[in-house]
C-alpha cells in the first residue's frame, strides 16, 4: 500500500509540473492495452523490457544532466534535475511492482498480477514522457546544431566604420577658451 502512495505522489508531482511543459502529441504514446488481455508469461517478459528501457531513460537523462553541468546553466541543470528524480522514483516503483508482478505470477493471483502490470506499464510511459520533456530542456527537441556549423555575417555598406566596443581617442583640446568672468 506504501509504494501505491509513492507512485501516486510521483505520478501527481509529474502533472502539476507538466502542465506548464508543453507535452508529446498524445500519438507520441502508445494505448495501453488491458492487463487481463496479456497472459502471464508475456507480462513478466514486457515488464522486464520496461525496465530494462526505463534504465536506458535514466542514463540518457543523467547524460543530459551532465550537459547542463558542463555548461554551467542552472535553469537547464534544475529542470532536467527535476525530470531525473521522477524518474528515479517511477524507476524504483516499477522495479519493486516487478518482483511482486513475479510473485503474483508464480502463485496465480491474477488480479495482483494485472495491477502490478499495469503499474509498470503506466510508469513506463511516463518515464518516456519524462525523458522528452528532459530533452526539452536542454532544448534538444526545439533545435539541434552541427559542431562544423559556421556563420557568414555580412556587413552592410552604408554603416560608419570602426568598432563601436571601441571608441576613438578623445582629441586633446590645445586652445583655451576664453575666460567666462573678466577676473582671472
Amino acid at each position: 500500500m506504501r509504494y501505491i502512495g509513492m507512485l501516486a505522489v510521483v505520478l501527481v508531482s509529474g502533472l502539476a509540473v507538466a502542465q506548464s511543459v508543453p507535452r508529446p502529441a498524445p500519438a507520441a504514446l502508445p494505448i495501453l492495452e488491458k492487463a487481463s488481455d496479456v497472459p502471464a508469461p508475456d507480462k513478466l517478459k514486457r515488464s522486464t523490457q520496461a525496465l530494462t528501457g526505463m534504465r536506458d531513460v535514466l542514463r540518457d537523462v543523467l547524460g543530459k544532466l551532465e550537459e547542463a553541468r558542463r555548461a554551467k546553466d542552472v535553469v537547464k541543470l534544475n529542470c532536467v534535475n527535476e525530470k531525473l528524480t521522477q524518474i528515479k522514483g517511477l524507476l524504483r516503483i516499477s522495479e519493486q511492482s516487478d518482483v511482486a508482478l513475479q510473485e503474483a505470477v508464480a502463485r496465480q493471483e491474477t488480479s495482483s498480477s494485472e495491477h502490478e502490470y499495469t503499474k509498470v506499464m503506466i510508469a513506463q510511459q511516463k518515464v518516456t514522457q519524462l525523458r522528452g520533456e528532459a530533452e526539452e530542456c536542454i532544448g534538444q527537441l526545439a533545435f539541434r546544431t552541427d559542431e562544423n556549423l559556421s556563420v557568414e555575417v555580412e556587413e552592410p555598406k552604408d554603416l560608419p566604420g570602426g568598432d563601436p566596443t571601441r571608441p576613438r581617442p578623445i582629441e586633446e583640446v590645445t586652445i583655451r577658451p576664453p575666460p567666462a568672468s573678466p577676473i582671472e
